[in-house]
């Protein structure tokens, strides 16, 4: 169990969300397998801070975020959170009536900003509908809020009437952060918001998303697979593996001190700007397990240049291998990995 404190916004344990797979037979259909989406994952995330989530695609960090969020149902677990009007609450345990006040303060902003947000409203229903949805303005009151926020993520007021194929891929987003803002919310998860988009538009956003943590005080959930993204942003930085956190410590910690064979491979495949410089690869063998039939004992061990016995039959905890740094490595200590 990762430690917390009094600053501790959101505490998440033991968190499995498992997919049924159904054969379907005549009269009825058998649950014969589950989807392992995410398996056993513990993490704290303080007041004001940016926690990175990274892993390759399917490691099943978007579906922590949206069980977090309890767009999905988790299968077991905890996940605790300090409401600024109920204080303490397991959101793991709550029904849509009781999830609903507690939306106001937990927002998400979408992968894609084409799909998110509706080609049929215009910018002031979709920057103004948290606003209607939780009573919180209406006529010219409404209309005034939405010209805020849209200032504050750098559009014109005047584009309230107009919809979203008026606009580019970093404006939409744009757009998407401003609904995400609408209810002042504490906490705001990042679902890859930078992915769909051009680097230099993706630069924006990041700085904007900056701006406005310090204006606001927000803590984010920042999910990505772009470890040079994560860099710049997050404080901390969870590292994702099949479903399993396998390396959580503080950024410049993770990127300089790594305790995790995946970790030192997802780090020496990050581009360095200077075509005159050499890392050396660390290559990984095989495929991604199946969540459905992961491995025996550690997840990686099939990929792992460093695997020995033990690794195949026993998997390893999540433990501290060096202050705030945690690693679920049977050999952390001794490897010496650099990316």
């Amino acid at each position: 169990m990762i430690p917390q404190d009094n600053d501790t916004l959101l505490r998440v344990s033991g968190l499995k969300k498992y997919f049924p797979i159904y054969k379907r037979g005549v009269f009825h259909k058998n649950v014969t397998n589950y989807v392992k989406a995410v398996d056993d994952v513990s993490f704290t995330i303080k007041r004001g801070e940016v926690l990175g989530l990274v892993g390759e695609s399917g490691c099943g960090k978007t579906t922590t975020g949206r069980v977090i969020l309890r767009a999905e149902t988790p299968t077991e677990g905890s996940i605790i959170f300090q409401d600024k009007e109920k204080g303490e609450v397991d959101l793991a345990l709550l029904g849509r009536d009781q999830l609903r006040g507690i939306w106001r303060n937990i927002q998400l902003i979408f992968q894609d900003p084409y799909s998110s947000l509706n080609p049929r409203m215009t910018l002031e229903q979709i920057v103004g509908e948290p606003l209607r949805n939780y009573r919180l303005g209406s006529g010219s009151a409404l209309q005034d809020r939405v010209a805020e926020l849209l200032g504050l993520v750098g559009l014109r007021p005047e584009y309230m009437s107009r919809y979203p194929h008026a606009f580019s891929g970093g404006q939409r987003q744009r757009i998407g952060i401003a609904r995400a803002l609408a209810l002042n919310p504490q906490m705001i998860i990042c679902d890859e918001p930078v992915s769909a988009l051009d680097v230099s538009i993706q630069a924006q956003i990041l700085n904007l998303l900056q701006d406005l943590q310090a204006q606001f005080q927000l803590t984010y959930l920042f999910i990505s697979h772009d470890l040079s993204v994560v860099r710049h942003l997050c404080d901390r930085v969870a590292v994702m593996y099949v479903g399993k956190i396998v390396e959580i410590a503080d950024t410049e910690d993770l990127f300089n001190h790594i305790q995790h064979p995946y970790t030192a491979a997802l780090l020496s495949s990050v581009p360095v700007p200077d075509p005159r410089a050499r890392r050396q690869r660390v290559p990984l063998i095989g495929e991604v397990p199946d969540p459905a039939n992961p491995p025996s004992g550690c997840y990686f061990h099939p990929r792992c240049p460093f695997a020995k016995a033990l690794c195949k039959t026993d998997a390893p905890q999540l433990r501290e291998t060096q202050p705030g740094h945690w690693a679920a490595c049977h050999f952390s200590e001794e490897l010496g990995l650099k990316a």
